[in-house]
């Protein structure tokens, strides 16, 4: 495009520039505040998805020896996942039945690329609960598979494989800085919007008592 073409685009934009200016200024002052604090608000929750978005997956895999139990699962202190499980009696050469229970999970739970600590909690309805932590590096848009054996003799936590490919520490403290800057826009967005809703519960009253005032005396002047 050359310099020609270009002045002929900006001759033909200007009207339309101006005319958008004048409702611009048409809108009080006052909406328009209220309009550029929202369109502020939605900018940082858009922010906010897209750091806080969770681009990686734990595959927990669980083999039990239990009737019935309760399985919780905690990605850095937060509980992430929490059912039930049961277990079914073992039969012995596929027909005789045995004192043996047996029973498995498989569960996906989405995470943060990075470094967590995850702690897993079994609590059966006839024994005392057990539970275990460890710890492991997410890579971003990969999936890591825990594996969980629950018995009447103890709990224990076993990584499946290895990392597709293992974030190195500017990676997980960019995760930890990302979690960090999408709390506080979140907190942001929501002092923006609670000072909009204030805004309108202040105002709307007065505009809805000014616009019932002009009604009766429109028809007056009619008449």
């Amino acid at each position: 495009m050359n310099r020609e073409s270009i002045a002929q685009f900006r001759a033909k934009l200007a009207p339309i520039g101006q005319q958008a200016k004048g409702l611009i200024l048409r809108v009080p002052l006052k909406a328009r505040i209220v309009l550029g604090l929202f369109l502020i608000a939605a900018i940082f929750m858009a922010i906010y998805t897209a750091l806080t978005a969770k681009d990686s997956m734990l595959h927990v895999k669980v083999q039990h020896g239990f009737h019935n139990a309760q399985v919780s699962v905690w990605v850095d202190g937060d509980l992430a996942y929490s059912g039930t499980i049961s277990g079914a009696v073992k039969k012995k050469f596929g027909f005789l039945p045995s004192d043996a229970v047996q029973g498995s999970l498989s569960q996906m739970i989405p995470v943060h690329s990075g470094q967590h600590t995850i702690r897993v909690r079994v609590a059966p309805d006839d024994a005392s609960a057990q539970d275990d932590t460890t710890t492991g590096d997410f890579a971003r848009n990969g999936e890591r598979e825990l594996f969980v054996a629950a018995r009447h003799s103890g709990l224990s936590l076993a990584w499946q494989g290895a990392a597709s490919s293992a974030p190195d520490a500017p990676s997980s403290s960019f995760g930890w800085m990302s979690r960090y800057a999408g709390s506080l826009l979140l907190s942001i967005a929501g002092s923006i919007i609670s000072a909009i809703t204030g805004f309108a519960i202040r105002e709307l009253p007065g505009r809805l008592r000014t616009a019932s005032d002009a009604a009766p005396k429109a028809e007056v002047s009619g008449q």
